[in-house]
């Protein structure tokens, strides 16, 4: 249980999933108190939050409160993507009895804890050197592909989110044109995200075992889970399996190269999300970071920006106290 004096300000900050819900306390950067519950154990949001508070002894406090949030954020209705939770704004600050409370998407929350990350919750890939105050650019492979970018004004680090993930996929080398077809043959249109997230490497794992059989159709092929695929890949005992873990992260190198040409994000291009960090080994030995450099004539700027995966096990909280920190300097 926290030490809080009563009455005192107090940060809470909340990084919401499908499944988990983290919940802590922030003050100058530092989190503590972090606890974790289960979802499907609560029937309301209000109703974990209000446990939280308890078990720290937090009724007396002046809450300020910042939720990172798997959904849109920016109606004051909130109906969850992935839970049954259906909550007001306006209603849970209210039942509550927050002094503030603000709402923001989770990949909001995980750009805005970039510029918090230090050496050992980040591990380099490749050259290049980050200049400060630069644009950053993120994208995190997951159950979809997130996206978005850091900019500075006035030196504060404000977050420009997007869709970016959902851009169509432009194949590079014979291999990404072979398996673009093979999807093709199912779908008619293919984003990034298709290929560059759980669900992508299945496909390409999918495609790759069309390709290399002279009898089987991209319908009729035997799925694989993602996990499956890279633990095959990893352990080396699947040839197709390695071919479609080293194929997804060289699409992954011209997409993260293509955030940084975009914005100029000399600040540096991270990877986050679920996937990255289980093979970050195998990533460093592929080819994603030549096809991150190899734009043509562009290709200087982006061998001066820095990659970066992000090792940091909550970074969700780190970057809803960061938003928080901003929004109420002085709490």
């Amino acid at each position: 249980m926290a030490n809080i004096n009563k009455n005192k300000k107090i940060n809470l900050v909340a990084d919401i999933g499908g499944t988990n819900i983290r919940l802590a306390i922030t003050e100058n950067d530092n989190i503590t108190a972090i606890s974790t519950y289960e979802c499907a154990n609560f029937p309301q949001l209000s109703d974990v939050i209000r446990q939280y508070i308890e078990e720290q002894d937090l009724g007396d406090a002046s809450i300020n409160a910042c939720l990172a949030i798997a959904c849109p954020t920016d109606d004051d209705l909130i109906s969850m993507t992935n839970l049954p939770w259906k909550f007001s704004q306006k209603g849970l600050k209210e039942k509550l009895n927050l002094h503030s409370l603000t709402l923001i998407n989770d990949y909001t929350a995980i750009a805005m804890a970039i510029p918090l990350l230090r050496d050992d919750q980040k591990v380099k890939i490749g050259g290049g050197e980050a200049s400060p105050k630069k644009p950053i650019a993120v994208c995190g492979p997951g159950t979809g592909l997130g996206v978005a970018n850091l900019v500075n004004i006035n030196n504060q680090w404000h977050c420009v989110g997007g869709e970016g993930g959902h851009t169509d996929f432009a194949a590079v080398d014979e291999l990404d044109i072979k398996i673009l077809q093979q999807l093709l043959t199912t779908k008619k249109r293919v984003s990034y995200e298709q290929l560059l997230s759980g669900y992508g490497l299945e496909q390409i794992y999918r495609a790759l075992v069309a390709i290399n059989s002279n009898d089987l159709s991209f319908s009729d092929v035997e799925k694989l889970s993602a996990k499956e695929i890279s633990s095959k890949a990893i352990n080396g005992d699947c040839p197709t399996c390695e071919q479609a873990l080293s194929q997804f992260c060289k699409i992954l190198g011209s997409f993260a190269g293509n955030l940084t040409l975009t914005t100029d994000s000399l600040g540096g291009s991270y990877i986050a999300g679920g996937i990255v960090p289980r093979f970050i080994d195998f990533l460093k030995a592929s080819q994603f970071r030549e096809r991150f450099e190899a734009k043509g004539r562009m290709s200087y700027l982006n061998k001066q920006t820095p990659t970066y995966i992000i090792t940091e096990s909550q970074p969700g909280l780190l970057g809803a106290a960061a938003y928080l920190s901003q929004i109420c300097p002085e709490s």
